[in-house]
């Protein structure tokens, strides 16, 4: 049934009927949380055997170094051996952080902007832009509009983002850069094709002072038997001869405990050197006991791996409840499209057009907190005003089956009630 395509009249009593529903809804009282792609409980208990005492031995890294002491700028070895492997690089081109690659990004663009990027300041060029694929993730957004950095939409497909486009915009001495997620995406959950990354690999950008900010937060993270596989940047990279313009981040956050984990990044030699050597003024170093903490418990990739099919057994029914429910309820409708995505922690609804704020304010009414309308773009400002990042995580089933009923029905609602005008 093409909503579209009924009569006024029978929209009006298809309306009618929706909001009795509805309404019996919000005589519930109902405190629904899906705004945020939280972990849930059952997933952080999984990781409890991290927090054995005895995990930490004598305190020493494999180096003989005392974790518990000053010391040891970039990261304990064997933890760099850990992001290593994940990252598919040198160990002498990780640095190890501390809880949250988002900290690692933030910073990363202040350095930039304070002391450039092998160039003059950014601060000190007046004007300077980076282009965000979107719909995308809300808080790259909000670190670049802190910092007064101009946002340009790329808009993405299947494949990644529009090259074509970037490959024109970058001809612009004021775009520095890129911010993305290429491996399920936040929040569409796709990942960049083999095409899309070498040709971000291939970018010959008019800025000497270029730089991709690559957040692979994801690239463990699969929920289904169907795992997408992303070329290693680096690698791809080789070939062009511009490995110094990648910046590649990811952390444990979501494999271990989102409060308590450990980040990383990965860079060319040249762009190692210059962070190292702002990092001996920054700081003395990182958690190192929970460094050891990570290494010890997960002891190389294969013991991600292994871990990581324990939170796909507990995510993929999420997922498939919520991507069950859109079938069964907005499927053939004209009034909605999502993503299927094989991994990640988000799925991305697209309702009818300038439909998402009215969609998100009556599942509000109603109960249910979603991410707000806009978020996933710049500025938190959707142009056709469609877009809603759906985080099927932290509820339990239970909850979430409820939830997403509740937000199946508000989308028709606000559908018909902008049919109708």
């Amino acid at each position: 049934m093409n909503i579209q395509n009924l009569s006024r009249e029978q929209l009006c009593e298809r309306l009618a009927a929706l909001t009795e529903k509805y309404n019996s809804y919000k005589a519930l009282g109902l405190k629904l949380d899906m705004s945020r792609g939280k972990p849930g409980t059952d997933q952080l208990e999984i990781t409890n055997g991290m927090l054995d005492p005895a995990l930490l031995g004598n305190y020493k890294a494999s180096n003989g170094f005392d974790v518990r002491n000053y010391g040891i700028l970039d990261g304990i070895p064997e933890c760099k051996s850990l992001f290593a492997e994940i990252f598919g690089v040198n160990e002498d081109n990780v640095i190890v952080f501390g809880n949250a690659s988002l900290t690692i990004m933030y910073d990363y663009i202040a350095q930039c902007m304070i002391f450039g990027a092998g160039a003059e300041p950014w601060a000190a060029q007046s004007g300077i832009k980076f282009l965000c694929p979107v719909p995308g993730y809300d808080r790259h957004f909000g670190i670049l509009e802190h910092f007064g950095i101009e946002m340009i939409n790329v808009p993405t497909d299947s494949n990644g983002p529009d090259m074509d486009m970037i490959d024109e915009l970058i001809k612009d001495e004021k775009v520095k850069g890129i911010i993305c997620v290429p491996m399920y995406s936040n929040p569409t959950g796709i990942t960049y094709s083999d095409e899309t990354v070498r040709r971000f690999a291939a970018l010959k950008p008019a800025a000497k002072d270029f730089r991709v900010i690559w957040d692979n937060a994801y690239c463990v993270h699969h929920v289904t038997d169907n795992h997408d596989k992303l070329v290693n940047i680096f690698e791809a990279a080789k070939e062009f001869g511009s490995e110094d313009i990648f910046i590649e981040v990811t952390s444990t956050s979501k494999i271990s405990f989102p409060g308590a984990g450990v980040s990383a990044l990965a860079a060319s030699d040249a762009n190692i050197a210059a962070i190292k050597k702002r990092m001996t003024i920054q700081t003395i170093g990182y958690d190192k006991i929970n460094m050891l903490r990570h290494a010890n418990y997960f002891k190389n990739l294969d013991g991600i791996k292994k871990h990581m099919l324990r939170h796909a057994e507990i995510l993929k029914p999420k997922f498939d409840a919520v991507l069950s429910a859109f079938e069964n309820n907005l499927a053939g409708k004209g009034i909605a499209e999502w993503t299927n995505p094989n991994g990640g922690y988000f799925i991305s609804l697209d309702v009818y057009e300038g439909c998402a704020k009215r969609t998100v304010a009556l599942c509000k009414e109603a109960g249910v907190t979603l991410t707000g309308a806009g978020a996933t773009y710049p500025y938190g400002k959707d142009p056709e005003d469609k877009n809603i990042r759906i985080a099927p995580t932290f509820p339990s089933r239970d909850e979430l089956c409820k939830a997403v009923e509740i937000l199946c029905l508000c989308v028709e609602i606000a559908a018909i009630e902008k049919i109708l005008g």
